[in-house]
């Protein structure tokens, strides 16, 4: 199926690796010219082995949002015009329980996991909504909708994120752009490897399909809320959790 996004311009914060490099994947394969951005060069690089001539790629931190606004600037230069399609992603804040997760670790996830998130969007949505054309996409969790009890800094920073982006996609609909966010549950990407360490079949266990998400499955997700189909969903929260999620809403 043809998405209608071919030669858009696509920024993915955290693109290097994990969710954000199989989203970044999913929209290069549609023809799209994809930016990303991460802390490390050589991760960078390899991603953009991958991605193939047409990416970029830009070393950020998302722990300061203002590197979130200076990635979205640098990617629409690199590109040669303004942003089509912004994907809002950053790394996961360490685990930890509600009563004991330090301040100061609360703090850090909300300026990379939502800061970042308000930063990025508000520099890019502009331009969309002037070209009349757009889509805002962040990467969250199931965290958001059903709170995970280790990762207490995770869970309140993406259902800030979830909240704003919800509040933000009925301010720009009308302008012909869309906001959207997707929740993954668990999926084979290091970090979630690193969480699991012992306990992956428990983990496994606990999906009702049985095994973790292929990266780019939902990826293929990802980029379908991207697509030129996918105008008329806005404010949505997609979860992509295999079943594991179990609230009605």
């Amino acid at each position: 199926m043809d998405l209608g996004i071919a030669n858009r311009r696509a920024a993915v914060a955290a693109g290097s690796a994990g969710l954000g490099l199989a989203t970044a994947r999913a929209l290069a394969a549609e023809g799209v010219s994809v930016a990303i951005c991460g802390r490390d060069r050589g991760r960078i690089d390899a991603a953009l082995a991958e991605l193939g001539p047409s990416a970029r790629g830009i070393v950020a931190d998302l722990s300061d949002p203002e590197e979130a606004t200076r990635f979205a600037i640098e990617a629409a230069a690199a590109l040669g015009g303004h942003l089509d399609i912004v994907v809002a992603n950053a790394g996961g804040p360490p685990p930890g329980a509600a009563s004991t997760t330090a301040m100061s670790d609360y703090r850090a996830a909300i300026e990379m996991n939502c800061l970042s998130t308000i930063a990025l969007c508000n520099e890019a949505v502009g331009p969309m909504r002037a070209a009349g054309w757009g889509r805002v996409l962040a990467i969250t969790s199931i965290g958001a909708r059903q709170p995970i009890p280790f990762l207490a800094a995770s869970t309140a920073a993406r259902a800030a994120t979830t909240a704003f982006i919800k509040t933000l996609a009925t301010e720009i609909a009308p302008d012909g752009v869309t906001a959207n966010t997707i929740q993954p549950g668990s999926h084979d990407t290091d970090r979630i490897r690193k969480l699991a360490g012992s306990q992956s079949d428990r983990l496994r266990a606990e999906i009702p399909v049985g095994h973790l998400g292929d990266p780019a499955d939902f990826g293929s997700i990802a980029a379908f809320l991207c697509s030129a189909q996918a105008g008329f969903i806005t404010g949505a929260s997609l979860i992509v959790d295999g079943g594991a999620s179990r609230g009605l809403q």
